[in-house]
């Protein structure tokens, strides 16, 4: 079987090629929402990771696919979170020049997250998708490749590499959840587990606000959407107008997108703290959050539920802690 032109083999490859660079996270039973659910629940530490979240997994994917030529020029990216990190972090451990471009108004913390992996940070512009243009610009004029944060087969297939993980530790598995922004995550993990058992049901999870995957897919093609305030803030940003993978993989291929409340996202962050003793943000607690609603899930089902980064603010942490327990 084939989606477009990424079949298992992809996959495979991706994970044997990236193993020496990534940590392989735990699958963690968990007790309590089991027992909450009637269903048997495991958690995908995603957070565990070096730097704290799943996207080191594409970022090093696509990056060791490059030929010796490709990395002599270098690489860039215009993500401001996960993704920069991720890529920032491969290039340094490869011995690779990287260059993340910013916006202007990128808060502190986050340039000094990027910074500590010594990318070269550019901070030239009013707005991210200005820097998005200068990293095509660069790419044209001096062969330093791209590394986009999403929509990119090596991308898709590194994401993916986490559901053969989780077949590998519970071939039982019948059921994932997985936060769902602008698609990398979400087709690569789907691809993973349909190219290799297609009966395992595939459930996107995002906030309310501003969710412009699912908004998308209800009106069936890619549109544009202004942010909003939301604890998952991780999840934010579009797909891309000229989206070439994830919109139709997660439209032909995921079996049902959910929505979680705010008030669903603090109590799952609290879930995740108090049970496992772990820091989770809020886009990475979308999955439990849905798992805590009464009723929604099957009982007797076996069920994974990706945790994706660990990248939550203290001041919210103690807001949640202080409204939760």
């Amino acid at each position: 079987m084939q989606v477009k032109d990424i079949t298992s083999r992809d996959i495979w490859r991706a994970k044997k090629r990236i193993a020496p660079f990534i940590t392989r996270t735990p699958l963690v039973y968990s007790p309590e929402l089991s027992e909450k659910t009637g269903a048997n629940i495991y958690l995908k530490f995603e957070n565990l990771q070096a730097i704290g979240a799943f996207k080191v997994r594409g970022a090093a994917n696509k990056i060791l696919s490059l030929t010796k030529e490709q990395r002599e020029k270098g690489v860039s990216t215009f993500s401001t979170g996960n993704h920069g990190m991720a890529v920032a972090h491969i290039a340094s451990r490869l011995g690779i020049k990287a260059i993340v471009c910013m916006s202007k108004n990128v808060p502190a913390v986050k340039v000094k997250a990027i910074g500590r992996w010594n990318p070269t940070i550019l901070q030239n512009w009013d707005s991210q998708d200005a820097a998005g243009v200068y990293c095509y610009e660069l790419q044209e004029k001096e062969g330093t490749v791209v590394i986009p944060p999403f929509d990119d087969k090596e991308i898709i297939c590194g994401q993916g590499t986490m559901s053969l993980e989780i077949l590998e530790d519970c071939p039982e598995i019948d059921t994932a959840i997985v936060p769902l922004s602008g698609g990398g995550l979400m087709s690569g993990v789907t691809l993973g587990f349909k190219l290799t058992v297609p009966d395992v049901k595939l459930i996107g999870v995002s906030h309310e606000r501003a969710a412009v995957m699912i908004e998308s897919l209800k009106v069936g093609h890619p549109i544009e959407m202004p942010e909003e305030e939301t604890l998952a803030d991780s999840l934010l940003g579009g797909i891309g107008l000229d989206n070439k993978y994830t919109f139709d993989i997660t439209r032909d291929y995921v079996d049902e997108t959910m929505q979680v409340s705010e008030d669903e996202i603090a109590k799952g962050v609290a879930y995740i703290m108090e049970n496992h003793h772990l820091i989770a943000e809020g886009a990475s607690a979308t999955g439990v959050a849905l798992a805590m609603r009464d009723g929604y899930i099957k009982p007797g089902s076996n069920v994974a539920i990706i945790i994706t980064g660990c990248g939550i603010p203290m001041s919210q942490v103690k807001q949640i802690v202080n409204a939760h327990f």
